[in-house]
């Protein structure tokens, strides 16, 4: 089992960057495929990125591609998303997740995190 405790979030202008980490616990890391999902009240959790376990391989929303870039350093045990060129549709609780399967490009993980919130202002 692993657990997830993401941070960096915040409020924010458009057009501003942050980077959100979501660290695990546990020895099994690079064991898991990860992802970034987020959510706003009333919608579905919707997917946002994902790497392979051992980062050779992401994936991205169309909504995100080219402006969030997915991490990880199995070192640490901590996956990132940094998030540029961000746009008031981008706010939303941002999930990270740990999946013992294949990486995916879909809301389904064996483990989530708390969320951290991003607010983007206009």
């Amino acid at each position: 089992q692993v657990q997830l405790v993401e941070s960096g979030g915040g409020l924010v202008q458009a057009g501003a960057s942050l980077r959100l980490s979501c660290a695990a616990s546990g020895r099994t890391f690079s064991s898991y495929a990860m992802g970034w999902c987020r959510q706003t009240p009333g919608k579905e959790r919707e997917f946002v990125a994902a790497i392979s376990r051992g980062g050779l391989s992401t994936y991205y929303a169309d909504s995100v591609k080219g402006r969030f870039t997915i991490s990880r350093d199995n070192d640490k045990n901590t996956v990132y998303l940094q998030m540029n060129s961000l746009k008031p549709d981008d706010t939303a609780l941002y999930y990270c997740a740990a999946n013992r399967g294949p990486v995916n490009r879909t809301t389904s993980y064996d483990y989530w995190g708390q969320g951290t919130q991003v607010t983007v202002s206009s």
